[in-house]
């Protein structure tokens, strides 16, 4: 079994995290505390998650993938709402495009761990 930092989604993973302390940082200070931490909490929390469904097997590396994947969903939405804020967005739009294409991998290669995972044993 691989380590969890060899994955590739855990190496995208804390690309995602350095990034979402760079967002944070870059807020406007009236929104780091609320907004700000919620996305680095749920990157933080994505890598916690990728950890855990590579040390586990059968339902539990499901459950912990499937709340991987909520997670990436909320965190897309949460970044979405910094970038459309008006009439000054409180991300620019290359972090905000960076996150994105971060997260997409994510989605992607979670999903695919999510089918292997619950594909019957050969």
């Amino acid at each position: 079994m691989a380590l969890h930092t060899d994955l590739k989604i855990y190496k995208t993973g804390t690309r995602l995290v350095s990034l979402a302390f760079d967002v944070q940082k870059n807020m406007p200070r009236g929104y780091k505390r609320g907004i700000g931490e919620q996305i680095t909490g749920h990157c933080t929390e994505m890598l916690v998650l990728m950890a855990q469904a590579n040390a586990s097997r059968g339902a539990e590396r499901v459950a912990c993938i499937r709340t991987l994947l909520e997670r990436q969903h909320v965190t897309k939405i949460l970044l979405r709402v910094c970038h459309d804020m008006r009439p000054q967005p409180l991300i620019s739009t290359a972090l905000w495009a960076t996150s994105m294409e971060l997260l997409d991998g994510i989605g992607k290669q979670g999903g695919g761990w999510l089918k292997s995972a619950k594909a019957p044993a050969a």
